[in-house]
């Protein structure tokens, strides 16, 4: 793969041009994910390179169900570059709610003196994996519409 592929796994600077009501306590990068860019895979990147695996397993199992956690320097360092003396992890949860809460709260975290960015990554997934998270999207909106038109049905009149 060449550098253009791995871009969606560089930090984006924050947002400051948002309108004050819009900004919220902490300062945020804006981005937008698709069902397709979304993944139970994530890279971790940041990980201080002190054999932090075991406690960075144990922070991500507090999450939720975690499939694998692999450390994956060697095979992202020529693809693109890392900040010195830390660590590229690759993750994967078993449910896609579980990733997302695990980025969402992890990401731009103090770990062990390092600052940890946490990206989905996509490009790790199976064709099957890939087939089944868009099956599951699609069962979540036709359930979403189902219950959205459910609510919107008339109360029914009373006889009288």
């Amino acid at each position: 793969m060449d550098n253009s592929s791995n871009e969606h796994h560089q930090r984006q600077e924050y947002c400051t041009t948002r309108l004050k009501y819009r900004q919220g306590r902490e300062l945020k990068a804006v981005k937008v994910y698709t069902v397709a860019s979304e993944s139970r895979h994530l890279l971790i990147f940041g990980v201080p390179k002190i054999n932090l695996q075991s406690n960075l397993k144990s922070k991500l199992q507090s999450f939720g169900k975690l499939e694998s956690c692999v450390c994956v320097t060697p095979e992202m360092a020529p693809k693109m570059e890392l900040e010195a003396f830390t660590d590229v992890f690759a993750v994967k949860f078993d449910r896609l709610e579980v990733a997302r809460r695990a980025k969402r709260m992890m990401d731009a975290r103090s770990f062990y003196g390092g600052t940890l960015h946490v990206s989905y990554a996509p490009e790790r997934e199976s064709l099957e994996e890939l087939r089944e998270k868009l099956l599951q999207r699609r069962a979540e909106v036709t359930r979403r519409i189902r219950i959205n038109q459910k609510d919107e049905e008339p109360p029914p009149a009373k006889k009288g």
